[in-house]
């Protein structure tokens, strides 16, 4: 419990009063622990988060990406320009890119080597895929062993993962700790580096340009927007693919004239 997030666990502290509740008027108990006797006793817990969630400078993006890895590199640049939680990250395929129109369909995730739905609703979209990701997706693709359509993208290859080998993503928490975080430090970056970073700092950067709340919504996939929010507005693929071809120059030179295709 103590690894759980405030809001985590604040939910869990919401669901047990209710379960409380219930159990008090079926007769199961006669008072309710969670809520205590009377107002402001019982169990208490905040939702506010317990530290103000680092941001990364683009100069320190730019430092970071040529020093990785090819599969680290991919993980990373796509997080940088897409926001992608770590399980969606885990749980894409192949089948899940469309290397002509450039997108992608998010469709899972992997929490503890688990798939299951993503978090909500929203998260179930199509995402533009910029032409700096789609190469080095199909630069990664070419060295996997895993390129069958349903194939995880970033299967663990290890002989330690067993009999499992090839049928599951790798470890992303690993990944972070053993390949990306020993060369955030080497690069003099104190700041705490983790997958959620970069989705942080996607918002970021999409704020920082101005872009319409809506787009960075549905680009972010959140349920809802505290500002503007319009249940019914629906921000179209070319303002979502510019907002995000923005943050993509702003880390990385333009490459024009290319094309790019997933070869069988």
């Amino acid at each position: 419990m103590q690894q759980l997030a405030p809001g985590s666990k604040a939910k869990i502290r919401d669901i047990l009063c209710v379960l409380f509740n219930h159990a008090v008027r079926w007769g199961f108990t006669d008072h309710n622990p969670i809520s205590g006797p009377v107002r402001g006793s019982g169990v208490r817990q905040s939702s506010k988060r317990v530290r103000i969630p680092d941001i990364l400078e683009v100069s320190e993006m730019q430092m970071m990406v040529p020093e990785l890895q090819l599969r680290e590199r991919v993980l990373v640049f796509l997080d940088m320009v897409t926001g992608l939680r770590r399980s969606e990250l885990a749980g894409l395929k192949w089948f899940d890119f469309d290397f002509v129109a450039l997108d992608a369909n998010i469709q899972r995730s992997v929490v503890d080597q688990i798939v299951g739905p993503c978090k909500t609703e929203a998260s179930q979209k199509r995402i533009p895929l910029d032409p700096y990701t789609a190469a080095d997706l199909l630069a990664w693709y070419e060295v996997t062993p895993y390129k069958a359509p349903h194939d995880f993208v970033f299967a663990a290859s290890s002989s330690r993962a067993g009999k499992k080998r090839g049928k599951q993503p790798v470890w992303l928490s690993t990944v972070m700790r053993c390949h990306i975080q020993p060369v955030v430090k080497r690069l003099g970056i104190t700041k705490r580096v983790s997958w959620h970073t970069f989705r942080h700092t996607y918002t970021t950067l999409l704020h920082a340009n101005g872009e319409d709340v809506k787009v960075v919504q549905e680009l972010l996939r959140h349920s809802s927007a505290r500002v503007t929010m319009d249940v019914y507005a629906q921000a179209q693929m070319p303002a979502k693919r510019a907002a995000q071809q923005k943050v993509v120059e702003m880390i990385r030179p333009q490459i024009a004239g290319t094309e790019y295709q997933m070869t069988a």
